[in-house]
């Protein structure tokens, strides 16, 4: 009714990788920090852009970098920690933005990370198993669990507290900190298929504290980046 289309554009780390199909290959990825050019021509046009970047630049302490070619191959990167890397990426996606959107055509977003829960220890459960068979939320207030990587918050802010065109930050981290019941668990799926009954069985392995069960804690999300539209 409102002659609205909505699309999703798979862009794991905003800049370009060499591991965008095969995002479950950490060792092999190489990330081009340097531009946004492939990903970039998908977003012209559109009157509401909405962002984010996280998870996956989570593989290590130290990611490699690439300036220039994918061509130049394993003499062309260098180990940046992760955090510097992030923020190189990350003014490369600013630098785009300020200088091709209109702010009076376009607005822009940016979703903070999402909480992950992999460590029941966070939250005073010593004997658990991740996020697996919590029914309820944390209740001591500003929870924050060692998985929310506070230096890459800060990257964000720094970044976009410094570009010209407005960008409205969706922060959703503190808010998702508490639900360690929301995740799918057990109950999810692995390879397009749920888990089997041998892989349930096994939750330190198999249980799924990355992503949310829905309906859940991304409605909320939702609602909140609804708010601001």
């Amino acid at each position: 009714e409102y002659n609205a289309s909505i699309e999703f554009y798979w862009a794991p780390f905003l800049v370009e990788s060499n591991t965008e199909v095969n995002i479950l290959e950490p060792k092999k990825r190489i990330i081009k920090v340097d531009s946004v050019s492939k990903q970039s021509k998908n977003w012209e046009g559109a009157d509401i852009l909405a962002f984010n970047t996280y998870v996956w630049w989570m593989i290590g302490l130290r990611l490699k970098t690439l300036w220039g070619s994918f061509a130049n191959g394993e003499e062309g990167y260098a180990q940046l920690d992760t955090p510097v890397a992030y923020k190189i990426g990350l003014k490369t996606w600013a630098n785009w933005i300020d200088s091709t959107i209109n702010p009076n055509k376009t607005r822009v977003f940016f979703t903070t990370m999402s909480s992950i829960h992999s460590k029941s220890k966070d939250w005073g459960r010593e004997d658990g198993l991740k996020c697996f068979n919590e029914t309820k939320p944390v209740m001591k207030k500003k929870f924050w669990g060692s998985d929310s990587n506070k230096d890459m918050m800060s990257v964000v802010a720094g970044v976009i507290n410094k570009m010209k065109v407005p960008v409205s930050v969706l922060n959703i981290t503190q808010l998702s900190e508490y639900r360690i019941d929301a995740h799918s668990s057990i109950y999810t799926e692995t390879g397009g298929r749920l888990l089997n009954d041998e892989e349930k069985a096994d939750p330190g392995r198999h249980a799924d504290c990355i992503h949310w069960c829905l309906p859940g804690v991304p409605d909320t999300w939702n609602q909140i980046f609804l708010a601001h539209l």
